[in-house]
């Protein structure tokens, strides 16, 4: 399996896995001019904005170490693009940063570590 279709499976993988909690996934993939949020879901009436990171093992580390200051910035940004665009709201909801690792195990199965509140907006 090539990159790109690991960190597909990864994405697939990490949405089934926050459906089973109770997420709704509200968006996949959400291109922005600034960059793209994995997952976006709401977890009852917080709104969540899903970085996932998918690695064959962690023999480099963990695969939320790859998600620096830089990473989270675009994120944020991508984050206050949705707000404005997609939220017809006129209070917005509380938000929250997550992280989700997803490692493709040799055996095939699929092992995913969430992290909430991996990061906030105002420690950038």
């Amino acid at each position: 399996m090539n990159r790109k279709g690991l960190g597909n499976r990864g994405e697939e993988t990490a949405a089934a896995y926050l459906e089973q909690k109770g997420y709704a996934i509200l968006e996949r993939q959400y291109r922005t001019p600034v960059g793209e949020i994995d997952l976006i879901a709401r977890d009852g009436k917080t709104l969540v904005f899903v970085e996932v990171k998918t690695r064959r093992s962690a023999r480099y580390g963990q695969p939320s170490a790859a998600v620096g200051w830089e990473k989270q910035r675009r994120i944020i940004r991508g984050a206050m693009w949705y707000m404005m665009n997609r939220q017809r709201q006129r209070e917005a909801p509380p938000c929250r940063f997550d992280v989700v690792e997803v490692y493709a195990a040799p055996d095939h199965a699929w092992k995913v570590r969430h992290l909430e509140n991996a990061f906030e907006a105002d420690e950038l």
